[in-house]
């Protein structure tokens, strides 16, 4: 699920739909652009980002002018894909916790983590596209994580916001080294992680349930 922004057509006019290539392009841009922001942090060069993805630099300024625009492209990128992930797990698994699990493994490889270090101060977080995306994503696991709590699979002191920083952290490289080729490890411990999620619960949380508000009051 991309983005396309466009501006607002004039009355009568007909906007033509983006190339084929032009949309490919973009989408290989915010698919390189999260892993090299995870990677490396905000301020990685734009020619690296341009040579992960196989396109030239014009390419890139083509579609994403300045730093700002592309980062802002990149968090909605991810929330999209991630927002999609759980719908899809929700529809398409009959088991509670396996839909949980599903969506949990599919969004450690969207790279997550790549939001918490691209909200910075001088990103907007009262954008109304960024404020949409959030909702959506809130929406759909909070009926993710309830439909657990309901069939009885899922512990009740626990949501979405646990849940979130937990695939935040895991699906960042390790600090301090050169591990980038992780996945094996992401998917063993949050399988760990979410196997500490199943009712009944085997010991008792400090503190209260993190709820997604919990979340972006710390990070967005």
């Amino acid at each position: 699920m991309t983005r396309v922004t466009a501006a607002a057509p004039a009355p009568g006019c007909q906007v033509p739909k983006p190339r084929a290539d032009a949309v490919r392009n973009r989408e290989r841009i915010l698919a390189a652009a999260r892993e090299m922001l995870v990677e490396h942090g905000a301020h990685v060069p734009f020619d690296e980002i341009a040579r992960r993805a196989g396109v030239g630099n014009a390419t890139l300024y083509r579609h994403f002018p300045d730093r700002v625009t592309l980062v802002h492209q990149v968090v909605l990128y991810v929330m999209d894909r991630v927002t999609a992930l759980a719908e899809d797990a929700l529809a398409e698994e009959p088991d509670a916790f396996a839909a949980l699990c599903r969506f949990a493994h599919a969004a450690a490889d969207e790279r997550i983590g790549a939001l918490c270090p691209m909200l910075s101060d001088d990103f907007d977080h009262e954008d109304p596209e960024l404020l949409a995306a959030s909702a959506a994503l809130n929406e759909v696991s909070e009926r993710l994580m309830a439909t657990g709590q309901q069939a009885g699979v899922l512990r009740a002191d626990v949501a979405v916001g646990d849940l979130m920083i937990a695939l935040s952290q895991l699906s960042r490289p390790l600090p301090g080294t050169a591990c980038l080729d992780a996945a094996p490890f992401v998917h063993r411990h949050l399988q760990l992680f979410l196997d500490g999620l199943r009712a009944p619960a085997r010991s008792e949380l400090p503190g209260a349930p993190v709820t997604f508000d919990d979340l972006k009051q710390k990070t967005m």
